[in-house]
């Protein structure tokens, strides 16, 4: 009987190591895919904050393009294409600004008619691009503008929406045309942001 017991676990002391082997590729299969998605993970985080950081670097844009306007005044009436500028004095029907259409990767030349602002962090290019929203160039009368009237000076059925008064007087109203402004911005892993405003 004892030859018999002896050869039976000299036969199972191979099963085990084969069992255990088979234990430790699966933990070790498990081990590989955890890292793969906490690489993952991190690597979406570090995207999505690249993502927010351009658009919150976009209101350097906006508000350099907001001082621009500002101090150019009498520059608003025709368009100014020529190096790095960035202003048009007509909305551009059509434009494709982010490359949604099959057929254009970028319809704007940003590189070359746009203009670019001192951005806080070096790795990241602010770029704006300024459109007065009228269908032709040149004085706001002719231009085909969209306006905001700012108190019409008549109103209808006696009320004052819409109209500045003062006690029971209409005060004459001036029209301010809208403008918009697109703020492209590049930063790390190629992230670009598309941040537009109107401003009047």
């Amino acid at each position: 009987m004892r030859p018999l017991r002896i050869a039976a676990r000299r036969a199972q002391r191979g099963v085990i190591l084969f069992i255990a082997l088979i234990v430790l590729v699966a933990m070790s299969l498990a081990g590989v895919a955890l890292m793969r998605s906490v690489d993952t993970n991190v690597l979406i985080a570090g995207n999505l904050a690249f993502r927010q950081a351009t658009t919150a670097l976009g209101d350097n844009g906006i508000e350099s393009a907001r001082a621009w306007m500002t101090g150019n005044n009498s520059l608003l009436v025709g368009n100014q294409p020529g190096g790095n500028t960035g202003y048009w004095a007509n909305w551009q029907a059509g434009l494709d600004f982010v490359g949604t259409t099959p057929t254009t990767s970028d319809d704007y030349p940003w590189d070359s008619q746009a203009t670019t602002v001192a951005s806080p962090d070096p790795a990241y290019v602010i770029a704006y691009v300024i459109h007065r929203l009228c269908e032709l160039e040149g004085a706001v009368e002719k231009a085909k503008c969209l306006k905001a009237s700012a108190g019409a000076g008549g109103s209808t059925a006696g009320g004052t929406k819409g109209a500045v008064t003062y006690g029971v007087q209409s005060l004459p109203g001036t029209a301010t045309v809208f403008y918009r402004v697109t703020v492209r911005v590049s930063g790390p892993r190629n992230t670009k942001s598309y941040i537009q405003a109107v401003l009047n």
